[in-house]
């Protein structure tokens, strides 16, 4: 018996998808990363981890797509604009389980849904985001990865 799931979440291949364009973006870096896919519900999905990648990597790039899923905005600068005006939000937020403030994390789309989310670390914060940028291109560019 299968069941009727009405959340479209990330398909096996567009995680994969998502993992091997951010390992080519951490290639023309030269930078190791570790890089998760969740799908909606915060389940990982999908992981690799590249050699040499940085053992805090591993579940930094989870924590990062964790936050990026559960509340549905990119890690880093749009969270730090959301809650640097708040310092009860700010102090409170960074005490939640699975939640990090440093950008690499982004929640990711399909036709206006929550699909899943992708956690890029293992360099500055900078270079995780050039890493997540270059998958969601590559993964847009590829049209549909949902399923039912």
């Amino acid at each position: 018996m299968k069941l009727s799931i009405d959340q479209p979440c990330i398909t096996h291949e567009g995680a994969n998808l998502l993992i091997q364009a951010a390992i080519r973006a951490a290639e023309s870096l030269s930078l190791p990363i570790s890089v998760s896919v969740l799908d909606p519900a915060g389940r990982l999905k999908a992981f690799a981890s590249m050699d040499q990648a940085p053992a805090v990597s591993h579940e930094t790039s989870i924590k990062k797509a964790k936050t990026a899923v559960g509340f549905g905005i990119p890690t880093g600068s749009a969270w730090h604009e959301f809650i640097k005006n708040d310092p009860i939000l700010m102090t409170g937020a960074q005490h939640l389980p699975d939640f990090i403030l440093l950008g690499g994390g982004s929640p990711i789309l399909h036709q206006g849904k929550l699909i899943g989310a992708i956690g890029v670390s293992g360099g500055h914060y900078e270079q995780d985001e050039k890493c997540v940028k270059a998958a969601l291109e590559a993964f847009t560019k590829a049209g549909s990865a949902t399923q039912a």
